[in-house]
């Protein structure tokens, strides 16, 4: 892959990202890109193209907002948004009462965990490895939208999750889908959902996520540059080293791509964030990200941001825990909001 230049942080209107992402999904081939900026569209549209055939014809219908809760500090919406013309996605939006006129923005999203129950009320309740966030991001003046995923919370279909997933896996491959993809592409278009609100600053998104919710996080912010700023906990490390490691069962049927590793390693994946900020907390002792791998990964980005003079925009961290989000790691996160989302721009 050729080296990443200063130009992969520009941003394009919403409109052409969607139809360069529409043209790898019908199986447009790039042309031999002639700058950088052109290599990395090429390389977002061949990360798109693995996602299997996705509904990017899909004109959605209005939200629904079902319920409005006050809540200490912040207002929270129930919603249903239409994303991708097949099911509905129930989605919570917060809403903090103190905030700028056009706040930061935050996708949060959801962890796995076999909790096929929780889904977007992760956000309120937290869970034990990972305290709530809606406190802190009403209190830090977020707008906050979270979806349930697909086969979690209100879209739990089955009354065994775990089944209705692998089913859910079988049936997308049999129609030319792919489970993740179609996770991603409900994710791209939460955050379409995201920018459009008055009160969000489009300039300003990031994206939040644990486990699941990590590996989700970089993969939005690898194909999608409205994100401004990636941070994921738990969930980030070389694919080759999970096949080593012999630790491919750590992880939920959902995480596994067909034909991936014909395209993209994990650092390749992450390249595409390049220069936009990005912090990722993992686990020493988690065994869905052996340190290895963590450390193969940031050893190749942190000399792209680097060279470009913004090395302080990656920071990739082991803590000596396992499948946690400790104290340490919280207020590291927090810190990162304030540098790169609350913040006002200049």
């Amino acid at each position: 892959m050729s080296k990443i230049s200063a130009n992969l942080g520009s941003q394009k209107p919403l409109g052409s990202v969607k139809m360069a992402a529409v043209g790898a999904a019908a199986g447009t081939q790039a042309e031999s890109p002639s700058d950088p900026a052109d290599s990395v569209s090429a390389r977002r549209k061949e990360l798109w193209s693995v996602l299997g055939d996705l509904p990017w014809t899909h004109r959605p219908a209005p939200p629904r907002l079902l319920k409005t809760e006050k809540q200490d500090g912040y207002t929270l919406e129930r919603l249903v948004l239409d994303l991708n013309g097949e099911e509905d996605v129930p989605a919570l939006l917060l809403i903090p009462e103190k905030r700028q006129t056009r706040a930061p923005g935050m996708l949060y999203i959801h962890w796995h965990g076999g909790m096929y129950d929780l889904g977007k009320e992760q956000l309120l309740t937290g869970v034990p490895a990972q305290p709530a966030y809606a406190p802190v991001l009403a209190e830090k003046g977020i707008v906050t939208l979270a979806i349930d995923s697909w086969c979690f919370g209100e879209r739990k279909r089955v009354a065994d999750g775990r089944t209705g997933e692998e089913d859910a896996f079988k049936r997308m491959l049999w129609k030319g889908q792919v489970l993740f993809g179609m996770m991603m592409f409900d994710e791209f278009c939460g955050l379409d959902y995201l920018v459009s609100r008055p009160e969000v600053d489009p300039r300003r998104c990031g994206v939040l996520g644990m486990s699941m919710g990590a590996t989700k996080a970089w993969w939005l912010a690898a194909l999608d540059p409205r994100v401004s700023a990636c941070m994921d906990v738990c969930c980030l490390t070389d694919f080759e080293e999970l096949l080593r490691t012999q630790e491919l069962k750590a992880h939920g049927i959902y995480y596994y791509v067909p034909r991936l590793l014909q395209h993209f390693q994990t650092a390749q994946i992450n390249e595409l964030i390049v220069p936009r900020p990005h912090l990722s907390l993992n686990g020493r002792l988690d065994p869905l990200t052996p340190p290895a791998g963590v450390e193969k990964v940031r050893d190749q980005l942190l000399p792209l941001y680097r060279k470009l003079g913004c090395e302080q925009n990656c920071e990739i961290s082991l803590y000596d825990c396992a499948h946690v989000e400790l104290p340490a790691m919280r207020k590291r996160i927090l810190q990162w909001m304030d540098k790169y989302l609350v913040a006002a721009p200049t």
